[in-house]
């Protein structure tokens, strides 16, 4: 198996030997020998055949000894004999393996005998690091492998270099620097790999609402086809529904007209027949006799529509009432008739508008279940599409259907009441939304909205052609109705909405015509006027108590109108220009006492409370001079108690100055505690 070593082989190993041992020993006296096995091997491979003879152990008996007596027998010149090639290798690597299991055992035998083994010894070895492998599916006990640990030496001689405490410091300083730093990369990396696994798991999230493409794309499909359709269907309805719409604006309107002209007709003639019984001497012709006869014959149908109202009024048991508060609206069989006839017909077209339309296209409130249902599938579309924009012009065509046959003039209706407002709201949650999330929902914009642009528009076209400022169901009727959208219900919060304000500002040229058209104040003699039987003191009265119900629904506009708009009104062109005519002319007494009084009840209280220094408002002086000198000439005709009245109405317009110099001036110490209060 192996080859004989060449002839001058162990006379130059014989000289590295000796050169080796030399060295060997020299450094094994100054550095001390590995503790464990892998240093060991580690140091027998790095001298190779160079290690000394005297550290060198015998190889074990077995396969090692007859690999020795095969080579023996090839020096001696016998033949050899060949093996298996793979029973050769295998018991090479035994024997190699072998080699070092028994390293302190010694055999004695002589110099130049040992010394050949030496030699021979580490040829093989040399020989087997170079050509034998190990070949598999042999196996060998690794216990040939393992090797008694060796005995570290100290020698005492050797001094150990000294220990300098700066540098130990310096080398742990560094070390611990490094740690940081490998710490701050691995909490980089950490966050790095968190941030990938949000990531990860936010696009599993959109792979997997993607998975829906083909529903979501559905869904929008099917808004858009319903949007179109609505749009259409819409589109050709509008035009029959402003027709209706305005089929019955004008037959109210025309009703209106044909009122307001009739009492304007009524005082003319009223006035003119007054002032022909004044002229006693004048010669009539055959024209004024027939025109005479004519306005007879008008004021007689006057007078027959309030002697009805007369008879209603004592059958509910109002009594305080005055002739000329009640308002001449009353129509004729005739009229009345064609009126409702022409209203019905009316309404029952606008029933038929949406009769050949499914109800996902005409009902609000399917409508709105539509998008209910976009907004909670797609929110983030919803809002992104500005739907609350939307809606308002959207639904407009299919809430004017339903206010065609409503009249605000007539009997108030909250708001509440109407259907479509209770869709929206239930739509927009504006009930069951905080105040803190209402503001920031766009949807919550659509009931007001709604109210600004298709509400107010139709109120203002009833005050400006419709609305009678002298009927005080009217008015009342129109002024709930405001406080019930700017008030209660909050709808319009922005003050200068433009819907509001074109309301407003009907409102007041309303009444400003009202006030230049419907009040008449005739001016007559004192006698005349102080007989209650003549007609000149009648009519008078009744232009008087017109009047003053002017000034009541005039003031009943309070809070909504603009305070300084109301003053300028209600007593700067109404009390001052044509009330107090009729005051100041008639003598002091209980009918003055009580027209004053009820002057002063149609004034808000509220006025008065903000006032101070005891002064009245400036537009109330003329008034408040007035309830002085009456006072004064009643209380020198006795008349206590009208005269208490009369202070009385002196501290409720805050006239507290004028009060307290009366009390004073006549020693009235027991009506001190009326002004005090």
């Amino acid at each position: 198996m192996f080859r004989r070593p060449p002839r001058n082989f162990r006379g130059r190993q014989r000289a590295a030997s000796s050169c080796s041992s030399s060295s060997s020993s020299s450094s094994a006296e100054g550095e001390p020998e590995p503790e464990y096995e892998g240093a060991q091997g580690e140091e027998e491979q790095e001298q190779g055949p160079a290690r000394p003879a005297a550290e060198r152990q015998l190889p074990a008996e077995g396969p090692a000894g007859d690999i020795r007596s095969q080579e023996e027998e090839e020096d001696g010149g016998g033949v050899p004999r060949r093996a298996n090639p793979r029973a050769g290798q295998a018991q090479g690597a035994t024997a190699l393996l072998s080699f070092g299991a028994d390293e302190e055992r010694d055999v004695p035998k002589s110099d130049g005998a040992s010394e050949d083994d030496e030699i021979q010894n580490m040829w093989e070895e040399q020989q087997l690091n170079k050509g034998v492998r190990l070949p598999q599916g042999i196996n060998v006990d690794t216990s040939l492998h393992k090797s008694r640990p060796m005995k570290i030496r100290f020698d005492p001689s050797v001094s150990l270099p000294p220990v300098n405490l700066e540098i130990v410091k310096k080398r742990l300083t560094t070390r611990m620097t490094s740690l940081q730093d490998l710490h701050r990369a691995h909490q980089r990396e950490h966050e790095k790999y968190t941030q990938d696994i949000e990531s990860s798991k936010s696009t599993i999230q959109e792979l997997e609402r993607s998975s829906n493409a083909a529903l979501n794309y559905k869904f929008y499909r099917s808004m858009k086809t319903y949007m179109e359709s609505l749009i259409d269907c819409l589109n050709e309805k509008v035009l029959h529904i402003n027709e209706l719409e305005s089929a019955m604006q004008m037959l109210l309107q025309q009703q209106a007209i044909t009122l307001l002209k009739r009492r304007q007709e009524d005082l003319k003639n009223e006035s003119a027949y007054v002032q022909l019984l004044s002229r006693k001497n004048v010669q009539s012709t055959d024209d004024s006799l027939e025109d005479d006869e004519k306005r007879k014959q008008l004021l007689e149908e006057c007078e027959a529509r309030r002697t009805c109202r007369r008879q209603t009024r004592e059958s509910f048991g109002k009594s305080d009432h005055h002739e000329g508060m009640s308002s001449d609206d009353e129509l004729s069989a005739a009229e009345m008739t064609d009126f409702q006839k022409n209203k019905d017909n009316i309404l029952r077209e606008s029933k038929k508008i949406c009769e050949d339309v499914h109800a996902d296209f005409c009902n609000i409130r399917n409508i709105l279940l539509k998008f209910q249902q976009w907004r909670q599938k797609f929110p983030d579309s919803y809002y992104d599409a500005y739907i609350s924009l939307c809606l308002p012009k959207l639904l407009s065509p299919l809430i004017r259907i339903q206010l065609i046959g409503w009249n605000p003039l007539e009997n108030f209706i909250d708001l509440n009441e109407m259907p479509w407002f209770r869709a929206i709201e239930e739509f927009s949650d504006a009930k069951n939304m905080p105040q803190s999330k209402r503001n920031d929902d766009p949807d919550q914009t659509i009931l007001p909205t709604v109210t600004e642009k298709t509400l107010l528009p139709k109120i203002t076209g009833f005050v400006e052609h419709v609305w009678d400022p002298l009927s005080t169901s009217q008015t009342v009727s129109l002024v709930q109705l405001c406080k019930n959208i700017f008030e209660e219900h909050s709808l319009s919060k922005n003050e200068s909405s433009k819907a509001k304000q074109d309301l407003v500002n009907s409102i007041v040229s309303r009444m400003k015509k009202s006030i230049e058209e419907d009040v008449f104040i005739p001016l007559y003699p004192k006698s005349t006027v102080e007989d209650r039987i003549l007609p000149q003191s009648k009519f008078q009265e009744r232009q008087f108590w017109s009047a003053v119900k002017l000034l009541s629904n005039i003031l009943l506009w309070d809070g909504i109108i603009v305070e300084d708009t109301l003053h300028e009104l209600g007593l700067g062109k109404l009390l001052n220009r044509y009330l107090l005519l009729i005051l100041l002319n008639a003598p002091p007494g209980p009918d003055n006492v009580e027209k004053c009084n009820k002057v002063v009840a149609c004034l808000p209280e509220r006025w008065f409370k903000e006032l101070k220094n005891g002064s009245t408002l400036p537009q109330l002086a003329n008034f408040s001079q007035h309830l002085l000198q009456s006072a004064h000439i009643l209380y020198k005709n006795n008349c206590s108690d009208e005269t208490r009245d009369l202070i009385l109405l002196l501290v409720k317009v805050n006239a507290l100055h004028i009060a307290e110099d009366f009390i004073e001036e006549y020693k009235l110490e027991h009506l001190k505690s009326m002004v005090r209060k």
